[in-house]
């Protein structure tokens, strides 16, 4: 075998081997700090781009779950605001019922219809006060609401609904009513009752989209898992695999240093020839 040395070959191939233990173990290392098994798209172009995909889509579907939350906000709103307009209704059915008896005279009726008359303009009040934002929501506005609870752009991405509740004192017929004697209480008895089934059709309306609304919420919550698991597979680091490729980036590290060390020393034996 001839010596020569001008060109070490055997140190080039060494140097080469040792580059590519370098990139064993830099990736490596870097999959572990970033997270990501595609610390450049290079790493795997198509998975890159299914990823980044999923990516995007879990971001929408996350959105998409803060619309839900917000519409359920929408909802409640208008539904407290019910609430306290029930609270007065019943309020006011205590009043006749009291008003209407003869354990109480003229006078003690004239107390009565006050806290009737105010408890009337109370429940109109609340009607035309109750917003969510600048959006009145109880006074018959009828504006129909889109709902956006998808990725797209398909009809079938959108909840409709149409805010047409009006418990206004004048839709319910509660305006109007008077205690101030035994025959009025006695009438506005029936007008409470109708009242207040107007009052639960509005309620059970507003019931109904509220309870959708948390069913596409839990849905939109399950595709998103669903979405960021299969991301997962694709592009995150699979902890285990890459401290073994790490571990063995840097073993060739030090075995081709060595014989990297012994290339470079093969010249030495021409130098004995010439001696």
């Amino acid at each position: 075998m001839g010596l020569r040395i001008a060109t070490n070959v055997a140190s080039i191939a060494a140097q080469r081997n040792l580059g590519k233990s370098d990139k064993i173990f830099g990736h490596a290392v870097r999959e572990l700090a970033s997270g990501t098994k595609m610390v450049t798209p290079g790493d795997d172009a198509a998975g890159f781009a299914i990823a980044e995909g999923l990516r995007g889509q879990a971001a929408s579907l996350k959105q998409a779950k803060r619309n839900a939350e917000n519409a359920t906000g929408l909802i409640q709103v208008a539904e407290g605001g019910l609430n306290e307009q029930n609270n007065i209704l019943i309020r006011l059915r205590e009043l006749a019922i009291q008003s209407a008896s003869d354990t109480v005279g003229n006078e003690e009726r004239e107390f009565l219809e006050t806290e009737f008359q105010q408890l009337v303009q109370e429940f109109d009040r609340i009607a035309v006060t109750t917003k969510f934002g600048n959006k009145p929501l109880l006074s018959g506005s009828n504006e129909e609401f889109d709902f956006h609870l998808g990725t797209g752009g398909e009809a079938s991405d959108v909840i409709k609904y149409k805010l047409d509740s009006d418990t206004r004192a004048s839709s319910l017929g509660v305006d109007g009513l008077s205690v101030s004697s035994k025959s009025d209480a006695n009438d506005s008895l029936e007008s409470i009752d109708e009242s207040m089934i107007k009052l639960a059709q509005a309620r059970s309306g507003f019931g109904a989209i509220q309870s959708r609304l948390e069913i596409a919420g839990n849905n939109l919550d399950l595709q998103r898992e669903n979405v960021l698991a299969a991301r997962s597979r694709i592009a995150d680091t699979d902890i285990a695999e890459s401290v073994s490729e790490m571990t063995r980036g840097r073993i060739l590290q030090e075995f081709g240093t060595s014989v990297l060390a012994q290339a470079n020393s093969s010249p030495m034996a021409a130098l004995k020839l010439l001696g």
